[in-house]
């Protein structure tokens, strides 16, 4: 991720570009000059209040070329503006209805491309592709290529960039900074070594005499200091093997020296867990004091002052328990996990639980001393391997079942962070794609007030629920569900039980009418920035019935019955 800070300054009311002349002629609202600072440079730029949010990631995307990675890219979800300690996630809404004026300072997150093409030749023709995650590091390419069919070991290989060695924790973010970057691989048994500069790419040519490629001997770097257990607020609680197994494949890769690997994505800090030989993730660690705006975030967003999250309705520091109870409350078919012990529910939640690391490569802005005040709670997911994510390819090739099995989650839980890019897919044998929901930091906030699903606009969302699906959800008790949660360790606020309570009393009433996912939906999710969804409106509705003395249960009827005639007049 890069992190650019934007100031809002004084109105401009008169520019010499011709084209800004042809945007005020057609265009309504106050021209703002703000200034786009990356790493040092500043670069000004003019907006007028009635510009959308997708419209000045757009043209701050384009007027920073060196920011971007790619800068032929259109898709905005790549890249989050952040003012006022809030994501101005909504890319129609408009600069004015986030309350943008003269002064106020916006964050910009850019997600760069975290893939590099290495190809791999010998003189027999034999060619060999590698795609590696640019924070992995060099004794990692060198596993790889050890483990390539048809390679055979040498000893004494070596990498250099630019006359330097590569010592086998060398990063290759660190080393490619530049689109021109090039990569050597020296082999020390007369072998011929040449290196071309790929375009965004790295292209590595090793002609060996002997037609063998040289590797290395793979030893792990000494042990680190670390500490990796999981958090048991409740002795009784069932630690299901499968969570072991999670907790345990994490620990051999950080024994043997195999370090976290911050992900340049999202706004928080998320950290790749390696395997024992640091071939492959298999855990995911989001610590709460690195979630957006809290004491430690690495990406250079500010810390939030009142203790308000990116989305209305959420703290910080609570998103890895939202991780966690996303996890729980994802029930699988058979019934809830204590009772059928199944690792993946209905809609594919990773196993997720909460645990307490400590580790030299999590972000530490004071210093590292290894002591057990550096270490740190969070969330820790089971990796799950993937093809990528929903922004890569349309929604064309999903399929109705798999998209209807988010819809239920994201309804369910109020999710306020649903987008293209946290739903992976994974094309399995037979040429079935699975949908893998991640991140959900943001979902059962207090308030429905930024509840979005970018899930609304695709296809699959506009067909009515199968059978099957119809009888999962009538099976959903929020009851249960907040009671589950408490047996977990979390005391479920008054105001986030009530949204589990209404979201699925909507999700169940809905269903019963034979409402398809895309009506439920839009009920939750507001079209205009300044406009309240009509979930909303059922809840004040309902709160302005209310007579002196009635508590949350009189209360819950009050928005059952408004609900039942809102959803009535949807059906007709």
């Amino acid at each position: 991720m890069s992190v650019a800070d934007v100031v809002a300054v004084s109105p401009i009311c008169n520019e010499s570009a011709a084209h800004w002349h042809e945007r005020i002629g057609h265009c309504s609202g106050e021209l703002i000059l703000i200034y786009l600072t990356v790493d040092g440079a500043v670069t000004p730029m003019r907006v007028l209040e009635s510009d959308s949010i997708a419209s000045v990631k757009m043209r701050i995307q384009r007027s920073c070329r060196g920011i971007a990675g790619n800068n032929n890219n259109s898709n905005n979800n790549k890249h989050k503006l952040v003012s006022g300690g809030r994501e101005l996630a909504r890319n129609n809404s408009l600069v004015k209805d986030y309350g943008v004026t003269a002064g106020n300072v916006l964050h910009l997150v850019l997600r760069l491309s975290d893939m590099i093409f290495i190809v791999v030749r010998t003189t027999c023709g034999e060619e060999f592709e590698f795609q590696i995650d640019r924070h992995r590091n060099v004794g990692y390419l060198k596993q790889r290529i050890k483990k390539g069919k048809g390679f055979i070991d040498l000893e004494d290989q070596e990498l250099f960039c630019g006359g330097e060695k590569l010592d086998d924790q060398r990063l290759f973010r660190d080393i490619c900074e530049s689109d021109d970057g090039v990569i050597h691989l020296i082999v020390k048994k007369s072998a011929k070594v040449k290196a071309t500069s790929v375009h965004k790419d790295l292209e590595l040519s090793v002609v060996a005499e002997n037609h063998q490629i040289a590797n290395s001997n793979g030893n792990a770097e000494p042990g680190v200091d670390f500490l990796l257990e999981p958090i048991f607020l409740d002795p009784k609680i069932n630690f299901f093997p499968f969570l072991w197994d999670l907790i345990n494949s994490t620990c051999s890769g950080l024994e043997k020296g195999n370090h976290p690997v911050r992900s340049s994505e999202g706004t928080g800090g998320t950290y790749f867990m390696q395997d024992s030989e640091a071939m492959e993730y298999v855990s995911v660690f989001k610590p709460m004091d690195e979630e957006p705006m809290a004491v430690n975030n690495p990406r250079g967003l500010p810390v939030s002052t009142d203790g308000e999250g990116l989305k209305r309705g959420t703290k910080v520091g609570e998103g890895a328990v939202r991780e966690v109870a996303a996890y729980i409350l994802d029930h699988p078919k058979a019934g809830p996990r204590l009772e059928s012990g199944e690792a993946i529910g209905f809609s594919g939640v990773p196993p997720t639980v909460m645990v307490q690391c400590l580790h030299e490569a999590f972000n530490h802005p004071d210093g590292y001393e290894g002591s057990m005040k550096d270490s740190k709670m969070g969330s820790l997911q089971m990796f799950m391997n993937n093809d990528g994510n929903c922004e890569d390819i349309g929604p064309g090739a999903f399929s109705v079942e798999e998209v209807h099995k988010i819809t239920v989650l994201d309804i369910r839980l109020a999710n306020a962070d649903r987008h293209a890019g946290n739903i992976l897919f994974k094309k399995e044998d037979g040429g079935k794609t699975v949908l893998i929901p991640i991140d959900h930091g943001y979902c059962l906030p207090e308030k429905f007030e930024d509840c979005t699903f970018d899930w609304l606009y695709w296809p699959q969302a506009t067909k009515p629920y199968s059978p099957d699906t119809v009888n999962y959800i009538n099976s959903l008790d929020a009851e249960n569900d907040i009671e589950l949660m408490k047996y977990y360790g979390w005391d479920v606020p008054v105001e986030i039980a009530r949204t589990l309570r209404i979201s699925t009393m909507l999700l169940k009433k809905g269903v019963e009418r034979g409402l398809t996912p895309y009506a439920i939906g839009s009920i939750m999710c507001r079209v205009d920035m300044n406009k309240e969804s009509v979930i909303e409106e059922i809840i004040n509705e309902a709160q302005e019935s209310l007579l002196p003395g009635m508590g949350e249960t009189d209360f819950l009827e009050v928005v059952s019955q408004i609900m039942d005639s809102r959803l009535d007049d949807v059906s007709k």
